[in-house]
């Protein structure tokens, strides 16, 4: 009798979970021959509203209006389909609403490419949920992107891809439950930016406990001699998912043996969680040095995907970059969150060294709405690359 019963359960159960439907999220390998009721849909320039059969009906006009038919003298043999608004050009000073869409859905990937010399510190992007006032996304695209130096190296992770040409994508999962709006500041004071761009996102229903996506960033050109704070007054629940440094050292020598630290839901003093060292909570070890020279690398998870060299390997003046994703470990917490890194090197005497390093961050997390507001972005002149 008893056989019989978990029998019965058993079925019921299996039964229960096979009729749950398929919601077109959390995409990967072993789903994507699952069918679902999500409808796939996809904003640029060519299709500003992403509304199904309105892409590639721009035609080709003299006088050109401002971000309309952008294209109209390459496509005048040519007429109405032929690539007449492939891009929007943005005034310096000027924001621009790149894409707005309603909900429920998510955002599934952005691919974007500024025109080149242009400064990738000086167009923020903000990400608005919900018709909420302030951002949960403001952030310097190069820094979003994972090329905070203005300099093109090609990257290749699960979360972000930058491939050549300045190709910058992102592949973080952002659901929403009303309203998306993505907007593009240049902050240059002189020069047009000219931007490429395309929101790839679906139309579905999202799980109640669904947390948004929220990205900040924080800069300091000559840090005082402390712990550079990459994260701090969060509130709420959520994870942390990931960060990436722009590191400028202003000494010779290894700069990395700065520890990163997790105070977690009220931790003051001593963190919850301390890695060893810059390059250990990156992956790697060691200086990511191979015979006296640092090694780049780009994996799924972490990289350091930027390396300058004015003046060789261990000298003055150095720039890095790196990234670390929390995809299978993301740091959770359920009342508060800070992160910082200490700024630390050595002296040659084997003394570790206080330095004034240049660092930006961009932190990555996901948490329940409302969120604390951000630190006020630096000015132009203070986020200009030399």
């Amino acid at each position: 009798m008893k056989q019989m019963l978990l029998a019965g359960l058993l079925a019921v159960n299996m039964s229960g979970f096979a009729q749950t439907p398929f919601n077109g999220l959390d995409m990967n390998l072993s789903n994507l021959s699952r069918v679902s009721k999500a409808e796939t849909r996809s904003i640029s320039p060519e299709n500003f509203t992403g509304e199904r059969g309105k892409g590639g009906m721009a035609t080709p006009s003299n006088p050109i209006r401002r971000n309309e038919n952008n294209a109209s003298w390459a496509a005048r043999d040519l007429g109405q389909t032929w690539k007449v608004n492939p891009y929007v050009k943005i005034a310096a000073g000027e924001t621009l609403t790149i894409a707005e869409m309603e909900g429920p859905g998510a955002v599934q990937h952005i691919w974007m490419t500024p025109n080149r010399g242009s400064n990738w510190r000086w167009t923020i992007i903000r990400i608005y949920w919900d018709d909420e006032k302030t951002p949960s996304v403001e952030c310097p695209v190069g820094d979003f992107f994972c090329m905070g130096w203005n300099e093109y190296a090609p990257l290749n992770s699960l979360a972000v891809c930058v491939n050549p040409g300045r190709a910058f994508n992102c592949y973080w999962s952002m659901p929403f439950r009303k309203k998306c709006k993505i907007t593009m500041e240049n902050i240059d004071p002189k020069a047009e930016l000219t931007l490429y761009y395309q929101v790839d996102y679906t139309l579905t229903e999202v799980p109640d406990d669904a947390a948004y996506f929220h990205a900040q960033f924080r800069h300091t050109r000559y840090n005082e001699p402390s712990d550079f704070t990459i994260l701090d007054g969060v509130k709420g629940q959520g994870q942390y998912v990931g960060v990436y440094l722009a590191w400028g050292v202003h000494n010779v020598g290894w700069w990395g043996e700065g520890e990163t630290k997790f105070f977690i839901d009220g931790d003051t003093k001593f963190p919850t969680i301390c890695h060893t060292g810059l390059e250990d909570y990156f992956c790697g070890s060691y200086n990511f040095d191979s015979n006296g020279k640092y090694n780049e690398f780009t994996s799924p998870y972490s990289g350091l995907c930027q390396v300058i060299r004015p003046d060789g390997t261990y000298q003055s003046q150095q720039r890095f970059g790196l990234y670390r994703w929390h995809i299978q470990d993301p740091i959770r917490f359920k009342k508060s969150l800070k992160m910082t890194i200490q700024d630390l090197g050595w002296h040659y005497d084997g003394r570790y060294l206080a330095q004034h390093s240049d660092v930006a961050s961009t932190a990555f997390w996901y948490q329940l709405e409302p969120h604390a507001q951000f630190p006020q972005l630096p000015t132009w002149e203070e986020l200009e690359c030399n």
